[in-house]
């Protein structure tokens, strides 16, 4: 299984026993689960030359993206929508907004929402320094005058998300409130590595 699945279970499990909700309390409830997700490190592992002879019943589950939202879904007993989601840098965002616009049309009750990115293979670390996009320094300087580039970086994080309503009714800790969430594509641009 590639380790980004494992992470997003972990994390996963973790983030609701941080909101107070028995992970095993979920089981067979209207709960959805909007992950982002685009690195394919350990696919490429997998399917690296003379891969034919390690394959087995798991490996097509094991290193896909599209799977890593249904792992969650089918590992907690969830009924809710559930889907993987790679829209590059902006994947965890628009998990949110997705999530959110969700429980607002009742499609779930409860929304886990969140991303992971694991470098696990340099491959993608040389394409992107030979195309010029990553800083060479190794330092990002978003909205910089000196920026030169960005750096790549590995992590997972979840959030849990209730409509407010529901939240206060159930005496719920709210840490923050999303008011609201827009998606959109400038088209073109300064390129297409470039979004403004």
């Amino acid at each position: 299984m590639d380790p980004q699945q494992r992470l997003l279970l972990e994390v996963a499990w973790e983030a609701l026993e941080y909101a107070h909700i028995p992970p095993d309390s979920v089981y067979g409830s209207a709960t959805g689960v909007f992950v982002g997700i685009i690195g394919q490190d350990y696919a490429q592992r997998l399917f690296a030359p003379g891969y034919l002879d390690r394959i087995d019943a798991y490996v097509g589950t094991g290193a896909s993206q599209g799977v890593a939202a249904g792992r969650l879904s089918y590992a907690l007993g969830l009924t809710g929508p559930s889907f993987s989601v790679d829209t590059a840098c902006s994947s965890s965002l628009v998990t949110l907004h997705l999530a959110c616009e969700s429980l607002r049309r009742k499609e779930c009750d409860l929304a886990l929402s969140g991303g992971v990115n694991l470098i696990l293979e340099p491959g993608l670390n040389v394409n992107f320094s030979k195309a010029r996009m990553m800083a060479p320094d190794g330092r990002c300087k978003s909205f910089d005058s000196a920026a030169d580039g960005y750096v790549r970086g590995e992590g997972c994080g979840m959030l849990v998300l209730k409509r407010l309503s529901d939240a206060l009714a159930a005496g719920d800790q709210v840490l923050a409130v999303v008011r609201g969430s827009a998606l959109n594509q400038d088209g073109p641009s300064g390129g297409l590595t470039v979004p403004s």
